[in-house]
């Protein structure tokens, strides 16, 4: 879950066609070995979309977030989708910036930037808006649901905070914020670090709890497992600035950089050992990558960049589904093996058709 506005320097570009309000136009007719098609949305151009999850029992329910206060619902699969009102949201004086959502059974969390914070207990069928500290450091870009009335929320300041009461308590699960943990080890050699102030550009969590966050320059990348009272730095192992990092099927490191490079660790588990991946990425920046599964995983970037694998990421064929769209494509995400969906800017949403 991550911020779009400060990956790679990218902005949105001009759509290139005109959307159909609920209409749908399938990629696959144009190119028959496609994967994908993109799905049209009653939204206006110019909308990011930032994130989506559906219901875990109902796989047919989910919700799609962007920017300018969008929060759009499906209840056939992410076939076809419908702007959601919820009046919790809508404030006269604030366009929310929806920028992470996630479901635990039939509990939901949305949070967004000015800092807001949405739960629901009957699988998005009702929402309430939860009260949030004004003292928050940062502005909230992740949140995951961990179990009954509980849930994990990070900051792009590095602060960590878990509920356990449906979100009207926090605890910290890191006691600093990342540019106080670096400016107190200036002596730690991390190249950028010293007097840092910036925020995170991304940040990703592996099923099993542990993060990597990519700073804001792109010149470090810091991890964090549960039970570690700080996060740890690490000097990034190229020489061209981080783009994102993630977390492979295997429990590798996934590392992109500006200009569309692709690394992979060595092993699994945090390193600091990548090795490089040749990518027909054409010069644009690849931005994200998801896994199907352990051995198919899909990348994406700017200008329409689609890339498959289907050996764990050791060689990548280029999809031309999206050749056509002139838009920057954000985010990867699978639900499941048969489910998958593209997010992009200017409204694009692309969907898997396995």
């Amino acid at each position: 879950i991550r911020r779009r506005e400060l990956i790679g320097g990218l902005h949105a570009a001009a759509a290139g066609t005109s959307l159909l309000p609920f209409g749908r136009k399938a990629l696959a007719a144009e190119d028959p070995l496609s994967d994908w098609e993109r799905v049209y949305l009653p939204i206006d151009p110019g909308v990011v979309l930032l994130d989506i999850a559906f219901v875990p029992d109902d796989p047919s329910h989910g919700f799609l977030l962007g920017t300018r206060q969008t929060i759009l619902e499906t209840k056939n699969g992410g076939s076809t989708w419908a702007p959601r009102s919820i009046p919790s949201a809508e404030e006269e004086d604030f366009n929310y910036r929806f920028n992470s959502i996630s479901f635990k059974g039939k509990e939901g969390w949305i949070v967004g930037k000015p800092a807001i914070l949405l739960y629901t207990a009957d699988a998005g069928e009702n929402w309430q808006r939860i009260p949030l500290s004004a003292q928050l450091p940062g502005d909230m870009v992740s949140i995951k649901g961990t179990g009954e009335k509980s849930a994990e929320m990070v900051t792009d300041q590095g602060a960590i905070y878990v509920t356990s009461n449906g979100g009207y308590n926090w605890k910290a699960a890191v006691q600093e914020t990342v540019s106080a943990t670096l400016n107190r080890t200036v002596s730690s050699g991390i190249s950028g670090a010293s007097y840092y102030t910036g925020t995170f550009s991304s940040v990703n969590r592996s099923p099993d709890g542990n993060y990597v966050a990519v700073s804001s320059r792109g010149n470090f990348y810091m991890t964090w497992e549960p039970g570690q009272a700080y996060w740890q730095p690490h000097n990034r192992a190229v020489a061209r600035r981080i783009q994102n990092m993630g977390w492979r099927a295997d429990g590798g490191l996934w590392l992109l950089v500006r200009g569309g490079g692709l690394y992979l660790s060595r092993g699994t588990g945090i390193t600091e050992e990548f090795e490089e991946v040749p990518v027909q990425s054409r010069g644009f920046g690849i931005l994200d990558i998801g896994y199907r599964s352990p051995d198919e995983a899909w990348a994406a970037g700017g200008s329409g960049i689609l890339l498959k694998t289907t050996n764990s990421g050791r060689t990548w064929n280029r999809d031309r589904a999206a050749d056509n769209i002139a838009a920057n494509l954000y985010s990867v995400k699978f639900i499941n093996e048969k489910q998958g969906f593209v997010l992009g800017n200017d409204g694009v949403l692309l969907k898997y058709l396995g």
